[in-house]
């Protein structure tokens, strides 16, 4: 029996809207990580300052391909 891979058709339909989502998600993180902040030492503060950094650079770049993906429709 010969089972032939097809590759899914791209459907980027709903791709803005995941990107919203995790945009969204990852805002909650932030805050939510700043929250902790009250809780934690100095070494664990750096730590979430330089995620919740690199969270930012994420939402900037999501931002970017949600705008992409407006134009694309």
């Amino acid at each position: 029996m010969t089972q032939h891979n097809r590759p899914n058709p791209d459907d980027r339909s709903d791709n803005a809207e995941k990107l919203k989502e995790m945009v969204q998600n990852t805002l909650e993180n932030i805050e939510a990580a700043e929250e902790t902040m009250v809780f934690s030492n100095d070494k664990e503060k750096e730590a979430i300052k330089r995620k919740n950094e690199r969270r930012n650079d994420s939402i900037d770049s999501m931002r970017s391909e949600i705008k992409d993906e407006s134009n694309q429709n």
